[in-house]
C-alpha cells in the first residue's frame, strides 16, 4: 500500500507513534509518505521505503497567522496525486482531520477516491477538541473520517461522551518496540548519576500542566527522605520554571538532574529505577509502558487510560491524581523491598510485551484493507 502519514513531528506521544507505525509499516513493504511541517524527531534513519515531505506555510503581511492549515490540505492534495496514495491516516484531530477532509474533496474533483483514517490521541479530544471554538469542526471531521481509531478505550469512551460521534469507533492500543526499550547494562552511566547506589527515578513528558510535574518532585522528596536517591526529569516545557522554584524550596536541587530533551530515552530508562507519572489525565500514558519494556516500574495516577497498563502490584502502582502522599508510599514500600521491586519489574516487562509493535502493527494493516475494500465496494454500487 501507498500510505500518507499526518502528524505532529515532537516529542508528543502522537507524533512518536505515528513515526514508528510508519517505520513499521515501512519494515513490512509499504510505501510510507510523511507529511508535516518538519521531519517528525524519530524519523531519524534512511529507509528505502519511507518518504517525506514538508508542508511550506508562505507568510503574508496580510495575515497575523499564516494559514497552516490551507498549506496542508494542498501538500497533501500534492502527495495524494503525484505518489498515487491509496489512504491517509492522520494523528490528532486538530487540525489533521478537517485538512484530510478538504484534500479528500479537491482530489474527489480530479476522480481521485482516497479515504482517509483519523487516530485520536488524548488531548484533540480532552481538552483542545472541547474547545467551544474547536468542537464544531472536530465533529464534523471526524464523523467525515472513513475510519476513527482511539489508543485506549478511555479515550474512546471520552470522545463519545463529549462528542456527537455517529461512527464506530475502533480502539488500538499504542505499542512499544520492546527490541529498542529493553534493559541494558550501563554501569559507567549508572555510577555518573548515581555514585553512591542511590535509587533512580525518573520522569519524561513536556512539562505542561496536565503532566502534573511539581507531583513528581513531592514524591521524590518522600522518596529522598527515606532513602538515597536521585531524579531524573527528560523533557522540557512551560512549567520549568516552576519546578525548578520547588526543588529550590525543598532544598533538594542536588538531587534533581533536568536532562531536557533526550532521543536516546532507551538507555535513561535503563539506568532508573522507578517511572513517574501522576498525571491529571493520560489517554494511554506511552512514556509509561517504553518504561515498563525497560523492566522500570510504575508508579502513576489512576487517570484516564493508565488503569489499562499498569496494574497495582503487578507492574508498579497508583494512586488519586494529587494523592502525593500514596504514590510516594508506594513507591517507597517498592524500593525497599529487593524481592518486591525484581518481581514488580518483571510483571512490568511481561505487560509490555502485550503491546509489542508486532502485535499491534497488523490490527492498522487490517483496518486499512478493510477501509480500502468499503471504498471498493462502493465505487462498485
Amino acid at each position: 500500500m501507498r500510505i500518507g502519514i499526518v502528524c505532529y513531528p515532537t516529542y508528543g506521544g502522537s507524533g512518536v507513534l505515528a513515526t514508528e507505525l510508519g517505520k513499521a509499516l515501512a519494515d513490512k513493504g509499504h510505501m510510507v509518505h510523511f507529511i508535516t511541517y518538519q521531519q517528525p524527531v524519530r524519523l531519524n534513519a534512511f529507509h528505502a521505503n519511507i518518504y517525506y515531505h514538508e508542508v511550506q506555510v508562505p507568510t503574508y503581511p496580510l495575515f497575523d497567522f499564516p494559514p497552516y492549515e490551507s498549506a496542508l490540505s494542498s501538500t497533501m492534495v500534492d502527495v495524494i496525486l503525484n505518489q498515487k496514495l491509496d489512504l491517509l491516516h492522520v494523528h490528532y484531530a486538530i487540525p489533521h482531520a478537517s485538512t484530510a477532509y478538504m484534500a479528500k474533496q479537491i482530489v474527489a474533483k480530479q476522480g481521485r477516491v482516497v479515504p482517509f483514517i483519523t487516530t485520536l490521541h488524548g488531548t484533540d479530544i480532552t481538552l483542545v477538541g472541547k474547545d467551544k471554538t474547536y468542537a464544531p469542526v472536530v465533529t464534523f471531521s471526524i464523523n467525515e473520517s472513513d475510519a476513527i481509531t482511539a489508543v485506549s478505550e478511555n479515550l474512546r469512551d471520552e470522545t463519545y461522551k463529549s462528542f456527537q460521534i455517529e461512527k464506530e469507533i475502533s480502539v488500538i492500543y499504542n505499542f512499544v518496540d520492546t527490541q529498542r526499550f529493553s534493559r541494558r547494562n550501563l554501569p559507567h552511566f549508572r555510577q555518573a548519576i548515581a555514585p553512591n547506589g542511590e535509587k533512580v527515578l525518573l520522569h519524561v513528558s513536556n512539562f505542561r500542566k496536565v503532566k502534573r510535574v511539581p507531583d513528581v518532585v513531592k514524591i521524590f522528596k518522600q522518596v529522598r527522605d527515606a532513602m538515597p536517591a536521585k531524579l531524573l526529569l527528560v523533557g522540557d516545557g512551560p512549567d520549568r520554571p516552576t519546578i525548578e522554584c520547588l526543588c529550590r524550596e525543598l532544598g533538594i536541587c542536588e538531587d534533581v538532574r533536568f536532562v531536557g530533551k533526550q532521543e536516546q530515552l532507551e538507555d535513561v530508562m535503563s539506568i532508573s529505577d522507578l517511572f513517574i507519572l501522576p498525571s491529571e489525565y493520560e489517554s494511554f500514558g506511552l512514556a509509561a509502558l517504553e518504561a515498563m519494556a525497560s523492566q522500570v516500574p510504575v508508579i502513576s495516577s489512576n487517570a484516564g487510560g493508565l488503569p489499562e497498563i499498569n496494574i497495582p502490584g503487578v507492574t508498579g502502582y497508583m494512586g488519586d491524581v494529587g494523592d502525593t502522599d500514596t504514590m510516594a508510599k508506594h513507591a517507597i514500600h517498592l524500593l525497599q523491598d529487593e524481592a518486591l521491586l525484581a518481581r514488580v519489574r518483571h510483571g512490568a516487562w511481561e505487560q509490555a510485551q502485550r503491546f509489542h509493535i508486532d502485535n499491534i502493527i497488523p490490527q492498522y494493516e487490517a483496518l486499512y484493507e478493510q477501509v480500502l475494500q468499503n471504498q471498493r465496494k462502493a465505487q462498485l454500487l
